[in-house]
């Protein structure tokens, strides 16, 4: 895993928590595969946190695996949502 900043951090915590992002966009965006996002979750997140995100990701209403996904569906975002343009930045500020 690369040195990523905070802000980084940040926006890869926040993708890992949304059920639809699966880890393949975490990887395409950020290089970082599901080993290394998991072991991230583990060190940033606080022990209860980390639990209830991993029996979420583990349990049929996350979709963080391209598996589980409807295979109708081939984008990594809404496709009403703005054009990524690989900032790795939110834009949310």
């Amino acid at each position: 895993m690369s040195q990523l900043n905070a802000q980084e951090i940040d926006r890869i915590i926040e993708m890992a928590w949304e059920d639809r992002t699966p880890f393949e966009a975490i990887k395409y965006q950020f290089g970082l595969s599901e080993s290394e996002v998991v072991n991230l979750m583990r060190n940033q997140l606080k022990p209860s946190s980390w639990r209830l995100w991993r029996k979420r990701v583990n349990q049929g209403v996350s979709q963080k695996h391209l598996h589980k996904r409807n295979p109708e569906i081939e984008r990594f975002k809404c496709s009403l949502q703005r054009q990524i343009t690989l900032n790795k930045i939110s834009k949310r500020r």
